[in-house]
């Protein structure tokens, strides 16, 4: 490893796990900055690899890339990142975690008489239309009856 502050893309990538495709398009998208050698080579700060390990975290709690960008907006620029600085925004997190939770939970519960494909034909379905609520005249098929957070389409991911 150099003993300088900035790291080439190749020690990014071991260091992360990301791939080297998925740090050019972090960059891109405005997630992670990057400068450039005089020729033309991406050198990344070592602050980027907190960065990264919060975009892998966010991602996998099914955060959109949108959502990811709007938190990191939030970091101060100037100076890395404290222990303050993430706990503030994971907190933002909880509520997510909890209606997460609670869906799977709600799907978890009523895999005995459906698997939550929304499907209109039973009687009585605990996940997609407990006490037959929705008529079957209503045009929505497939998972629409799921939660919310169970049938959102995620985008898709690079890592």
């Amino acid at each position: 490893m150099k003993t300088t502050d900035s790291l080439t893309v190749a020690e990014v990538s071991h260091r992360s796990g990301f791939a080297a495709s998925a740090l050019r398009y972090y960059e891109r998208e405005g997630l992670i900055p990057a400068t450039r050698t005089g020729g033309g080579q991406r050198r990344y700060e070592r602050s980027v690899l907190r960065r990264l390990a919060f975009i892998r975290a966010a991602r996998n709690v099914g955060l959109s890339l949108d959502e990811v960008r709007a938190e990191l907006a939030r970091l101060p620029e100037g100076r890395t990142p404290t222990k303050a600085d993430w706990g503030r925004i994971s907190r933002d997190w909880r509520e997510r975690l909890d209606e997460q939770i609670a869906a799977l939970e709600a799907l978890r519960d009523g895999l005995q008489s459906c698997i939550g494909c929304g499907c209109l034909s039973m009687q009585r379905c605990a996940v997609s239309n407990p006490g037959d609520m929705i008529a079957a005249a209503v045009p929505a098929g497939g998972a629409a009856y799921l939660p919310p957070l169970l049938r959102a389409q995620r985008d898709e991911r690079v890592d």
